[in-house]
C-alpha cells in the first residue's frame, strides 16, 4: 500500500496559505516504491482548494490536508494533461490511504 513516510509541518502564512517547514514524502503505489514524491521545504500551498462557503463541513486544512499538499506540488511541476491525470490519480491514493470517504 502506499504511504505517507513523514508528517506535514506547516506554517501559516496568511489567511489562504501554508508553508513546508520540513519535507515529506509519499511513496505512490506501493511502500517501498520506486515512484517517491518528495515535497520540499518551502513550499507553499492553499490546502485543500475548498470554497470558504464548505469550510465549516471540508475545512482546508482537514484530515486530507497532506494529499492536497501533494496533489498542489505535483500540479507546480507543470506538465501536459497526462501529468495533471496522473497527478489527480495520485491524489485520490493518498486521500484513500489517509482514510478520508470518497464522496
Amino acid at each position: 500500500m502506499s504511504a505517507f513516510t513523514t508528517p506535514a509541518d506547516l506554517r501559516l502564512l496568511d489567511r489562504h496559505h501554508w508553508e513546508l517547514l520540513a519535507p515529506f514524502e509519499y511513496h505512490a503505489g506501493a511502500y517501498p516504491s520506486a515512484v517517491v514524491i518528495r515535497v520540499p521545504t518551502g513550499f507553499v500551498t492553499d490546502l485543500a482548494s475548498v470554497p470558504r462557503l464548505f469550510w465549516p463541513i471540508f475545512p482546508p486544512h482537514g484530515r486530507y490536508a497532506k494529499a492536497a499538499i501533494l496533489h498542489d506540488w505535483l500540479y507546480a511541476q507543470g506538465g501536459d494533461t497526462a501529468d495533471r491525470l496522473s497527478a489527480d490519480n495520485i491524489f485520490g491514493e493518498a486521500m484513500q490511504v489517509l482514510g478520508v470517504s470518497a464522496w
